[in-house]
């Protein structure tokens, strides 16, 4: 009868350590064993330099002439993958590495006034297809704001003046993804812009 009940109590154990290893409570319950985190995200001020903001401008003026175009806005980011279990029993493989397949930028003010459209820019989703091999680093490119977003309300308002004349907002970046064996993993990063009508040579 002894046996009988340790046999039940060590299994019960083993159960529950094989749950607690199988799942990934960081990102949304995954059961991916890796772990997907933003290691950095810069962008570029007004001159071009790299900086860990990014200094929107709203409209660029073409040389000489009246003549005013928009462009997207880039920033790059730096994901890496882990194991959650810095020393698996079973150790890592390539079933580990993790396929980054799409990204949402979602945009905030520290004011509270968030209604999409007026207050800030529209939330848009992008794809990108990058697979990061686990226990490393991949940068990647990506747009954090539209052409299309400096067409609409609230940032057409800086061009022309009249909204304010620098909006500040915070672009939340979700990264969604999965392991080789297909498990969902996520990764959110955050970026300041700074938008504005900025003066062109």
């Amino acid at each position: 009868m002894k046996k009988t009940t340790h046999i039940i109590k060590l299994t019960i154990i083993i159960l529950v350590i094989f749950l607690l290893y199988s799942c990934n409570p960081i990102e949304n319950e995954s059961r991916s064993a890796s772990i997907l985190y933003v290691d950095s995200i810069t962008g570029l001020d007004i001159e071009g330099n790299e900086v860990n903001f990014i200094q929107s401008d709203v409209a660029v003026q073409s040389g000489d002439s009246e003549e005013v175009s928009v462009e997207a806005d880039l920033a790059t980011v730096t994901l890496g993958v882990r194991m959650i279990d810095p020393e698996p029993i079973m150790g890592s493989s390539q079933y580990n590495n993790v396929i980054v397949t799409r990204y949402v930028v979602t945009y905030t003010r520290a004011d509270g006034k968030n209604s999409e459209g007026v207050d800030v820019p529209y939330s848009f989703e992008g794809s990108v297809s990058s697979e990061i091999p686990v226990g490393s680093t991949q940068s990647l490119s990506i747009v954090v704001v539209r052409e299309a977003a400096k067409l609409e309300p609230p940032l057409i308002d800086l061009r022309d003046g009249t909204g304010d004349v620098v909006l500040t907002v915070n672009a939340k970046i979700d990264f969604y993804g999965h392991d080789l064996a297909n498990r969902n993993v996520k990764a959110t990063g955050y970026i300041s812009i700074n938008f504005a009508n900025y003066v062109n040579d």
